[in-house]
C-alpha cells in the first residue's frame, strides 16, 4: 500500500484527488491539509511515501514546503509530487530546485495520476510532457557551463544515456535506442544520477541541457 498526503488549499480539489487516487484499492490517502506549513506538520507526523503538494498556498508555498521536507534527514524517505495547474518556467525550475521528485499538471487523467504516484513511490522520478519541454526549452535558454567539468569523468556510453535522459527518453525507450536491455539502461541511469550528485531524473535533464551536451531539435 502506498501512503500519500494531499496538500492543495481547494478543499473541492482534494475532495477530488482522494477517490481519484485511492481507486485501484493500492493507494490510500492518509492525510490532507490546506497549505504547506500544515502539510509539512502532517508529513512530519505521519511520514507518507509520497506528498501530493500544490505550489501557491498561503502562509507556506508547496515549493517552500517541498525544500523543508527534502532537507529534513528523518523525511529522507518521503517523495514529493508537485501537482498544480502552473508550468511556467520559473515555477518548475524552483520545484525541481527544491528537490521535487516529480511536477505534473492538474489536466492529466485519473489513471496516469495513479501512475505517476506509483512512480515516484518506486523512486523514480518524472515530469508530464509539457513540463520536461519547458524544463529543456529554459534549459537551453540559459548559460552553458560545458567546461565546468562536470561530465568529464563520464565514459562515452554514459554520455549517450544522459544525451537520452536529456531528450526525454525512458529507461525502456533508451535501451531501445542503444540497443540495451532495460535493467542495463536503469543501472547506466542510476550510476549516472551517483557520478553526477543528481537527486533524480529532473535533474538529469536540465544538466544536459546546461553542458550543451543536448541542444534544442538536436
Amino acid at each position: 500500500m502506498i501512503r500519500i498526503v494531499l496538500v492543495d488549499d481547494q478543499e473541492l480539489v482534494r475532495a477530488g484527488l482522494r477517490p481519484l487516487a485511492q481507486h485501484d484499492g493500492d493507494i490510500e490517502v492518509v492525510g490532507e491539509a490546506g497549505d504547506g506549513r500544515a502539510g509539512l506538520a502532517l508529513v512530519r507526523e505521519l511520514r507518507p511515501d509520497v506528498v501530493l503538494m500544490d505550489v501557491r498556498m498561503p502562509r507556506m508555498d508547496g515549493l517552500e514546503a517541498t525544500r523543508a521536507i527534502v532537507a529534513d534527514p528523518a523525511l529522507s524517505d518521503v517523495r514529493v509530487l508537485v501537482l498544480t495547474t502552473f508550468d511556467e518556467d520559473e515555477h518548475v525550475f524552483a520545484a525541481i530546485r527544491a528537490g521535487a521528485s516529480g511536477y505534473l499538471l492538474k489536466d492529466l487523467s485519473p489513471a496516469d495520476l495513479r501512475a505517476a504516484i506509483r512512480t515516484v513511490a518506486a523512486g523514480d522520478s518524472l515530469l508530464s510532457p509539457s513540463v520536461t519541454a519547458t524544463v529543456m526549452r529554459a534549459a537551453a535558454t540559459g548559460p552553458r557551463t560545458s567546461d565546468d567539468g562536470r561530465l568529464g569523468e563520464l565514459t562515452e556510453r554514459e554520455r549517450d544515456v544522459l544525451e537520452q535522459v536529456g531528450r526525454g527518453l525512458t529507461n525502456d525507450e533508451i535501451a531501445r535506442e542503444l540497443y540495451l536491455s532495460p535493467a542495463t539502461a536503469r543501472t547506466y541511469v542510476s550510476r549516472l544520477l551517483t557520478k553526477l550528485d543528481a537527486r533524480d531524473r529532473a535533474a538529469l535533464v536540465v544538466l544536459a541541457y546546461e553542458t550543451g551536451l543536448v541542444r534544442p531539435g538536436g
